[in-house]
């Protein structure tokens, strides 16, 4: 009988701190389950971080369809807000690679694993949506007021300025990158500016 390919991914957030603990609790559980295991280990990174060495290496190998679980000893080892645990976690999912924590008692290859995982997706998905309402109020509030929304241009041209620029497109067919390095504005803008109707 062929045992299930699993990943131990095991992380501590400075050199000082040992990952021995959540490896033996892992073991024991492979153990238990048969499972044949291979360890990945990120030592002194930070769980904020998306990109970490051994993560990330561990993600290309599940990619490539070497492993049927990832294990962790707990949730906080592979992500360190909602946001990042669920793009990870929905990513194994599309992928029919289950999660394992044991601290949490999570597994998304029983029922009751599948159910906390919808619940956690749940209220990530009404944490998105609340956060793009408040941004989309936020944005109506401003242009009420009158503030300007988006990143101020790099410069302001004059209208001296502005017929230069139209007249070396006109003439030259100069490229809107090379006018807009020239003139100090954006490529949108030597663009815009270059298309715009003449009053």
């Amino acid at each position: 009988m062929l045992k299930k390919p699993v990943a131990f991914y095991l992380r501590v957030s400075t050199k000082q701190q040992s990952t021995d603990a959540q490896l033996a609790e892992l073991t024991q559980l492979a153990e238990r389950r048969g499972w044949k295991y291979e360890v990945f280990c990120d030592q002194g990174q930070s769980g904020a971080k998306e990109s970490r060495p051994a993560f990330d290496q561990m993600m290309r190998e599940v990619r490539r369809g070497r492993f049927a679980a990832v294990c962790i000893w707990a949730l906080d080892r592979l992500a360190r807000s909602l946001r990042q645990l669920l793009d990870v976690s929905l990513e194994l999912q599309r992928l029919n690679v289950d999660l394992v924590a044991v601290k949490q008692d999570l597994d998304t290859s029983s029922a009751s694993g599948r159910l906390v995982f919808g619940v956690l997706s749940t209220v990530a998905e009404f944490e998105r949506d609340l956060l793009k309402e408040r941004v989309r109020a936020g944005i109506a509030q401003a242009r009420r007021v009158g503030t300007r929304i988006g990143r101020p241009p790099l410069r302001v041209l004059t209208s001296k300025e502005v017929a230069e620029l139209r007249s070396e497109r006109a003439r030259t067919k100069t490229p809107f990158r090379e006018l807009a390095t020239r003139h100090g504005v954006s490529v949108f803008t030597a663009h815009r500016l270059c298309n715009a109707k003449r009053h």
